[in-house]
């Protein structure tokens, strides 16, 4: 029992009503202003509890109002209680919520001595009026029955304790790290089954869509819900030279959409040919097919450059668009080892392109120019320096990213984050500037590498921001600062990584001094990503790093490096704090722009591949005025196979629901369970409820209709609604309707089928309700109902 109590402790427990993450509002509360900086509450709830607070204290004179104002005022806040789920018990299954927050018992006790005819005021917009009226007549008089009523037992958790509890409140809401320093993560996985994906982008045109390179030269496309179009957005395999081997760095290496690719309609990449058995890279311009807006048209191929290759490594790979919309190429020294191009080597030569940043214009061009050189390009002008030339002096940058600055300031705009793959010692974070030397073959990071150049005084180079020796890594993989929404503890922190040993790792600037904290990043122990969709473990080789169109980010990585292997995985990175702390409601809602589709959609599911349902009978004791009472309940579970190691098979149980299963390909949509106990045909109008993590009394509300379930929009359905829905489960009564999808969304493969329900609460089924026809609506998933029940 110590351990369980421990590991519950060490999990991450902040909760509201919503069974959602608490989060800092967007404006400050100005009635339950002991929340203002981190709660449950927006100034919307906030207002709506000032006026029941209001309401109730109409029935007080001066006196009585000056006694009892501060006990309703705190007891109605609890509703914005960080821990709002806990006072309440929302979070038990087993327990029935309770209808006002749990106090310590001295708080109580005080309560009732002071103002304990206030209760039945509390209670008047609770539901059943004369139940509550006879509750509180029979235990106002009593002291012990009423604190028995409102004392929660748990004296760390109760209110007013919660709030002075060191340990509940020390870094409420922050990252989280481990013992030993390391920021923990969850992961999501988003796709699998790719070849080396190599790089990951989106088109900034609000569809939310991302595009994934292969290294063999296939780029896809995945739509905002995971489902990927069944043909290719460019297929280069022909044409891209890689091979079968272990490691082998020439292939497909990079795209980027031009910064205005909804009017421009141009995508340009970076890959290995072979011309006359000569290596070269190639940097291509591809125009948007005229009749599919999710594939580039093949034969519209501009050669832009090519650079050619003295070696089958250091081929950098790496295209980006700066703020300032010029495109920026990051090409490696040539490769061999230690640059030994020239009496310099080829970095440090600004008459060779290889081992250099590069800028060129690719809009202000004539027929005869593939390219034009930005006019304050650094060394326009200089003698025997290629105009094209940005900066200089780097080995082999693999993965390179612009900040978007601070979402409130701005702060970082415009950064460029580079990783550099060091030689023998030393891997390297760079931050790009124009002209700027970045040291190789002179230096490997900080340290001298030839040691001749390192003592050249005309060297001038640029140090890196970060670097890290060979024990923990031998291959950096560049990653971005976050900037997105909806894990704001990690706003400014860059998030890398290292290709060899699978290592995740962190820098966070100090403003004040211009230095960089380092920390490692380790995923979350089980118990904190304990959590639907989410998991604590990934493939080792870091190939490359991803920000969605809102900022998330993503790793890809892969558990065999060749470019033939389908062992490619592409990771959301999660911050499990946000599970304790997540952005004020509504404010990282997206709504993706439709996407018209040519073809097919593949629907995404993890790697573990399910096994089949099982129906599983047990027994759970009820007590009920003081005696047993013995309850048969049933649960649906899924066995699932992991595949992630293929010469072993583990079998998981874990609770079946509709939202979380992985349905087989050939089951059609949404019509995979048409009958009921004994083999019946369900009848139309039969309900289940869905949850993540299969509590019976709880969840999305689906039903049943002609043959397929469906979900029931959100709109005009109160209590009532929910009551009908919970009768036909076994229960009483509703305790609560859950609307926007409170209870869980489902997957855009299960249709609405139910809009606009109003019922009275004596139907037999949402069908005798008042509605919308059946398939009819103007809602999305995003507002699907839940319910629970008791």
């Amino acid at each position: 029992y110590l351990f369980t109590f421990w590991v519950w402790r060490g999990s991450c427990h902040p909760q509201c009503l919503d069974y959602k993450p608490p989060f800092g509002p967007q404006q400050p509360l100005v009635f339950c202003t002991d929340y203002t900086k981190f709660g449950c509450c927006d100034l919307q709830k906030d207002e709506e509890i000032s006026r029941k607070y209001d309401l109730i204290m109409e029935n007080f004179d001066t006196l009585g109002s000056a006694r009892c104002g501060k006990y309703i005022s705190s007891i109605l806040c609890q509703e914005c209680s960080p821990y709002a789920a806990h006072l309440y018990d929302a979070e038990d299954a087993n327990t029935q919520m309770r209808v006002l927050p749990g106090l310590c018992g001295d708080y109580c006790s005080d309560y009732w001595r002071d103002c304990r005819y206030t209760l039945s005021l509390l209670l008047e917009d609770k539901g059943n009026l004369q139940q509550f009226a006879n509750l509180t007549a029979a235990i106002e008089e009593d002291r012990r029955r009423f604190c028995d009523f409102l004392e929660l037992k748990d004296k760390q958790y109760c209110y007013p304790n919660v709030l002075t509890d060191a340990e509940l409140n020390a870094n409420l809401g922050l990252v989280r790290e481990d013992s030993t320093g390391c920021l923990e993560v969850c992961l999501q996985e988003v796709a699998n089954g790719l070849r080396n994906p190599v790089a990951m982008i989106h088109a900034d045109d609000g569809s939310h869509r991302f595009f994934v390179a292969e290294q063999l030269g296939y780029v896809w496309v995945y739509l905002a819900n995971g489902s990927r179009i069944d043909h290719p957005f460019l297929n280069l395999t022909k044409a891209v030279l890689t091979s079968r081997w272990t490691g082998d760095e020439r292939g497909f290496l990079c795209i980027a959409l031009h910064p205005r690719f909804t009017t421009v309609r141009k995508a340009y990449v970076y890959y290995s040919v072979s011309v006359k058995k000569e290596e070269r890279i190639r940097i291509s311009e591809f125009t948007l097919s005229d009749h599919d807006d999710n594939q580039l048209d093949h034969s519209s191929e501009r050669m832009i450059l090519e650079v050619v290759e003295p070696a089958s490594n250091h081929n950098g790979g790496q295209l980006l668009f700066g703020h300032d919309g010029y495109l920026y190429i990051f090409i490696g020294d040539g490769g061999r080892a230690g640059d030994p191009f020239g009496k310099f080597g080829n970095s440090q030569n600004k008459s060779a392109l290889l081992g250099k940043v590069l800028r060129i214009d690719i809009d202000n061009i004539d027929e005869s120019t593939p390219y034009t050189i930005p006019s304050d390009n650094p060394f326009v002008g200089e003698q025997g320096a290629r105009p094209e030339i940005y900066a200089y002096g780097v080995r082999n940058m693999w993965r390179c990213s612009i900040d978007r600055g601070d979402p409130a300031t701005g702060a970082g705009r415009g950064r460029m984050f580079c990783g550099d793959v060091g030689q023998n010692k030393y891997e390297e974070i760079d931050l790009i500037v124009k002209g700027g030397n970045y040291g190789w073959r002179a230096k490997e990071g900080f340290s001298c590498y030839d040691r001749k150049l390192c003592q050249n005084s005309s060297l001038d180079d640029i140090l890196p921001i970060f670097d890290y020796p060979h024990k923990l890594g031998k291959s950096v993989t560049g990653g971005y600062v976050y900037r997105g929404c909806e894990m704001p503890n990690l706003n400014g922190l860059y998030i890398f990584g290292d290709f060899m040993s699978g290592r995740l790792m962190s820098l966070k600037e100090n403003e004040a001094t211009g230095e960089w904290q380092y920390n490692e990043i380790c995923m979350g122990r089980d118990q904190t990503c304990k959590f639907p969709k989410l998991i604590n473990s990934y493939y080792r080789y870091i190939i490359s790093f991803a920000e969605d169109e809102a900022g998330e980010l993503y790793f890809l990585s892969t558990g065999v490096p060749s470019a033939t292997a389908r062992s490619g995985v592409i990771y959301k990175i999660v911050d499990p704090s946000r599970l304790c702390r997540r952005a004020p409601p509504g404010k990282c809602s997206i709504k993706p722009r439709p996407v018209k589709i040519k073809g097919k959609l593949i629907h995404f599911y993890p790697r573990e591949g399910l096994i089949g349902f099982y129906l599983v009978s047990y027994q759970a004791v009820q007590i009920v005025n003081g005696k047993p009472l013995i309850l048969t309940l049933k649960a649906q579970f899924k066995v699932i196979i992991d595949t992630t190691q293929s010469k072993s098979l583990t079998t998981t149980w874990a609770p079946y629901t509709s939202q979380t299963a992985n349905k087989p390909p050939e089951t059609p949509r949404g019509r995979g369970n048409k009958r009921g106990k004994g083999g019946r045909r369900l009848p139309s109008g039969s309900v289940r409820l869905v949850s993540a993590d299969g509590m019976p009394d709880r969840g999305r509300v689906e039903i049943f209709i002609r043959g397929e379930w469906g979900t029931v929009c959100d709109d005009l359905f109160t209590r009532k609604a929910g009551t009908v829905v919970c009768r036909q489960l076994g229960f009483t009564t509703a305790l609560t309707v859950m609307k926007r999808a409170a209870l869980g969304e489902a997957s855009s493969r299960v249709r609405i089928l139910l809009d606009d329900v109003e019922c009275e609460g004596e139907e037999r089924s949402l069908l005798e309700c008042k509605r919308s026809k059946v398939g009819k609506h103007n809602c999305s998933h995003e507002e699907d109902v839940g319910v629970i029940c008791g």
